[in-house]
This record gives structure tokens, sequence and C-alpha cells, in this order.
């Protein structure tokens, strides 16, 4: 059999993704602000882009300032005789000798806020001098959790430094005496018990102490009456021991946090006018973007230019056009997914969350004939503003829950609907998963009793059992 070689035409189709493709893909899943420091970052690499002036009447300024008048204006500024000017503006001016000025770095007018190290180590400068002690309750401070919590070992905060454990023992005692009380407890009982070791003594701290470190599983299930059984103590003593301990901190950290909180503006807006829905797009703040004439211009002149100047021109004339029709096209799908979703969820526009209907990406992106995961890039990293509150677009999206009646039922609307039985429940005869099911099943609705268990568990609401107050 020999071999030969031969030359075929095959013809295929495939899809380059071409780098002003991926710009365009690229800006869709952008949030607002990352969009405008996008836009800021281009504008300041390509000297073809240029930022259209909004007048103070609301127009837009479609010319810049004539070279002539530009060449005047920094000619009479050149001509100032400005050392004359401050010289009299010193007559007025109270001045400061050279040496008495401090000059502060923007690094060292920047703060924070205090943190739950930070509180802790202030306090043990003050406590002891001893630098072995100090050394280790540094140590111990470093290790604990943001909710206040030892949870690494003493052993382990040694490592393999040869130490005597005692001395890591009087650094966590040492430790444990700060502010926060409760603090770099290794357990939720030991927390607890650090905190009422603290308040003062009587039959009422005594119970709760007996409470906390014999009997905190039943006192967690709630299980006043055994715990009464077995202490041989009234059922009211157990009840003002139990309201005693639950005025205790159980996170004592949590009161330093350092999260700073999330400003969150919304990408658009649906403001409701009379008996329409209308759809606001938010440009505050987002530049617009306009071609340079005088590049315009460079690039008409033809040949007068040399080929590396045309070629650069022309280079950042196609990059600036791309980023201009992008944007343009990732606002006007915004506002298409924005507008369909409307459609869909008028019901909660209008009455809330109990009228929300499931809704899938598929849905949307058929009804505006786009690709499904057109709308998902559009919709990643957006919100939206509505009469109802302000919510990420992705909240709008999610599956439901069959009805009695064939018709399927937002899984939003049957947490919620969840939420409100449990909240309106008989604390002395609380309500159990299997209850909420068959109410749930009279108002029409069809759900398992682990469903139900799972929405109760992301509202973080305890079992029946937990729930029961005697």
């Amino acid at each position: 059999m020999g071999i030969e070689l031969r030359l075929s035409l095959r013809q295929t189709q495939r899809m380059i993704m071409t780098q002003s493709l991926q710009q365009a893909i690229g800006l869709l899943q952008l949030s607002r602000l990352e969009l405008i420091q996008a836009v800021r970052q281009e504008l300041e690499e390509n000297p073809i882009l240029e930022e259209e002036l909004v007048l103070e009447d609301g127009r837009v300024s479609t010319e810049a300032p004539a070279d002539e008048e530009r060449t005047q204006d920094e000619d009479r500024i050149s001509d100032f005789d400005w050392e004359s000017y401050l010289q009299d503006a010193s007559d007025y001016r109270r001045e400061y000798p050279r040496e008495e000025v401090e000059h502060w770095s923007p690094e060292e007018r920047l703060t924070r806020p205090r943190s739950l190290a930070d509180h802790l180590v202030f306090q043990l400068h003050l406590s002891t001098s001893d630098a072995v002690l100090i050394q280790w309750a540094n140590e111990i401070i470093g290790s604990l959790d943001e909710n206040g919590y030892l949870k690494a070992s003493l052993e382990e905060v040694r490592g393999k430094v040869s130490a005597p454990l005692s001395v890591l023992e009087d650094a966590l005692r040492l430790v444990q005496s700060f502010d926060p009380v409760g603090v770099a407890a290794r357990d939720l009982r030991e927390c607890l018990l650090l905190q009422v070791d603290s308040l003062n003594g009587g039959p009422e701290v005594t119970l709760a102490r007996t409470l906390i470190a014999d009997h905190l599983a039943d006192l967690e299930g709630r299980y006043l009456t055994r715990i009464a059984e077995k202490l041989k103590v009234p059922i009211k003593a157990v009840q003002d021991a139990v309201l005693l301990v639950c005025s205790l901190e159980p996170k004592p950290g949590r009161t330093f946090s350092t999260e700073e909180p999330r400003y969150i503006t919304p990408d658009v807006h649906i403001l409701k006018i009379d008996d329409r829905f209308l759809v606001v797009l938010n440009e505050d703040g987002l530049p617009r973007l306009r071609i340079s004439s005088y590049y315009r211009g460079l690039l008409g002149k033809g040949r007068t230019n040399s080929k590396e100047t045309r070629e650069y021109v022309e280079g950042k004339m196609r990059s600036a056009l791309w980023l201009i029709r992008s944007i343009e096209q990732r606002q006007r799908t915004l506002y298409k997914v924005t507008d369909s979703i409307v459609k869909f969820q008028r019901q909660f526009l209008e009455k809330g969350i109990t009228e929300m209907r499931p809704l899938t990406l598929k849905e949307v992106a058929e009804d505006i004939s786009m690709h499904e995961s057109t709308v998902s890039r559009v919709t990643t990293n957006k919100y939206v503003h509505t009469p109802q509150g302000l919510f990420e677009l992705k909240y709008f999206f999610h599956r439901g829950v069959q009805a009695v009646d064939g018709e399927a039922v937002s899984s939003l609307t049957v947490k919620e609907l969840v939420r409100r039985l449990l909240t309106a429940e008989d604390t002395g005869k609380p309500l159990s998963d299997q209850k909420i099911v068959e109410m749930l099943r009279q108002q029409g609705i069809e759900i398992a009793r682990r469903t139900v268990a799972k929405y109760r568990g992301q509202l973080k609401i305890p079992s029946s059992s937990r729930r029961r107050r005697y």
C-alpha cells in the first residue's frame, strides 16, 4: 500500500472570539462601578476617545474650545504678574515659620475601626509588664476568631517552642479576664461560664451556672421540665435562670467586627407611573464618549501622514468605536432584560413577595430573542431598585414548587409563607414541619416535609422542640 500526499479543501464553521467580541462580552458582566472604572481607564490610554461635556442647562457640548481661544488664554495666564499678586496676598495672610509647619502624608491621615485584637492588646499592656506573659498573651490574641473564640489548642499555640504549658495557661487566664467578658473561650460552655462567674452571686446565678455546666444540652432543647425534675427545683426558678442565660453574649467578639457596610448603587430603576412600570437605566457618573475631532481629521488627510502614524491612529480608532458600541449594546441588553422581568414579575412589583412567580433565564432569553448565556452575564452583579425594594437581578430567577391545581408557585413565595406561619405560631405549641406541610396543602401548595425543613434552616429558625417556650 503506497503512501501519497494529497491536497483537499474542506469547509467548516467555527466561532472565533475576536478581541472586540471578548471586550463586548466582558462589559456585559461588569457592575456599574466596574464599568465606570473601565471607561475611565480607556479614556486615559486611548487619545482618540473624549468625554462629552454636559452644560449647565443639560445640553451636551459638541465642540471643544478653539485652538486660537486656548492660545489666547494661555498667553494671558503666562503674562500675568503672579509675583506681585502673591506679594499683595501675603499682606493679609498670617505667615508661619517653616519649621513649625508639619507635612502629613496621606497614609498618616488614614484610620480604621478598632478591632478586637487592638482592644485586647491595649488592655494587655496595662495589666502586666511580664515580657514572657505578654509574648504568649499576644500569641493567644492572634489566634482568636472573629467571634472571640480560641479555636486552637494551647499546644498548637505553643508550636515548636519549648515553653511550659503552665505559662500559656496563665496567659490564657489573663486574656480571659479582659473585656469583653467571655473572650478567648474555647467553646460555648466556657464562654457562658466566664460571663456568669463575673456576675454577683445569688441563687439565680448559681442555678444558671449549674445549667450551663451540667445541663447545656437540655437547655438548648428547652427541656425545662426535665431539668427541674433532675435538680429538684421549681420550674419557675429554672425559667428565671434560663432568662439570665439568654441575656449572655454567645459571641463576645462580634461587637468589634471590622466588616465595612456595603453600599449598593442600583444599575437600573423600575418606576411606577400611573398604571405603568417604567424602566430607567442609571447612567450617573458614566462618561459619555465621543471620537476626537482632531484625530478624525488626521485620518482624513490620507497620505500626508506617515504609515506608522496612520496605523496607530486607525488601531486606536477601531478600539474606541468598539468600546462605544459595546457600551451601547450593554445598556440596550440591560434594558431589554429588565423590561422582560417587569413583564413576567408584574404581580410581584404590585403586591410583593407572595405574588412572585417562577422564572428561568431561558424564558427571558426567548422573550427578548437572545441567548441564555447573554441574559446570565447581563444579570451578574447588577442591582435594580423597584417599588418593593432593592434586589439583585438574579433574585428574580428561581425554580417553582408544584401547586395542587397544577400551576407552579415560586420557591421564594413558599419560603415567605413558611416564615409567616412560624412567626405567627403559638410559642407554647410550636408548629412542626409536618403541620406546616398540611397547612400549606390547604392553601393549594404541595410540598414535602424535608423541603419545609430546608426552608426553615435557610431562615435560621430552629426545630419545634427548640422553639417551645414555657
